[in-house]
């Protein structure tokens, strides 16, 4: 294909969300850790997640292939979490152009090993700088489509021409006090609700253009 001849020819940006986590000793909560890795290209790419220290860290599904406009969960599991690990690692995402294995875009993520709970801490520097192989420990990996749902569109179009098929016969109502033969007085609008009725009309008409 020749957006991934394209691709493979040049270095493009990895995705990834947060860009650094952080393990605290004493609050259990944060022990598990989720990156999340995007796809947001038009074509499938391969990704593998290396570690310098693979010895501390149980990351599940650390080689895998995201579909196109795709994003999908990697978690990643402490296992030394004691004082004197109190220190920075570093996980390395690898992107591969899909299937020739070609490498297009490296990403970087610090991982801090801190004690106490979570609060505003100082940054620490990281001395180990080498990359190893983690293991890939299972295939339970569970990727989100980048791109909004057609029905989900389709319903809210739905919804909000309705809303603003109301509105508009709600302003056509005469407003209260206004004399009319044809409209009984109770469907007379006061000026306070013929003002919401614009406001949401408005709105309606800019959720339709966006849409």
């Amino acid at each position: 294909m020749h957006l991934q001849s394209s691709a493979a020819s040049r270095q493009l940006p990895v995705f990834v969300f947060p860009h650094s986590i952080t393990f605290y000793l004493d609050d259990q909560s944060t022990h598990k850790q989720i990156l999340t890795l995007y796809n947001p290209y038009d074509f499938p790419v391969k990704f593998r997640v290396l570690s310098t220290a693979t010895e501390k860290y149980v990351v599940f599904d650390s080689v895998g292939t995201i579909r196109s406009k795709y994003c999908i969960d990697i978690v990643i599991r402490h296992t030394a979490l004691t004082p004197m690990n109190c220190t920075v690692d570093k996980f390395e995402i690898k992107m591969y152009e899909y299937p020739t294995n070609k490498l297009i875009g490296i990403r970087q993520v610090k991982a801090r090993v801190m004690s106490g709970v979570p609060e505003p801490l100082e940054r620490v520097n990281s001395e180990a700088d080498i990359f190893q192989q983690l293991p890939n420990t299972g295939k339970n990996q569970k990727s989100y489509s980048l791109v909004p749902n057609k029905t989900v569109q389709q319903e809210t179009n739905y919804v909000a021409v309705l809303v603003g098929v109301i509105c508009i016969i709600g302003l056509l109502l005469p407003s209260e006090g206004e004399p009319s033969n044809r409209i009984p007085d109770y469907l007379h609008l006061s000026i306070n609700i013929r003002l919401i009725l614009s406001f949401v009309l408005g709105m309606v008409t800019i959720i339709c253009l966006r849409l």
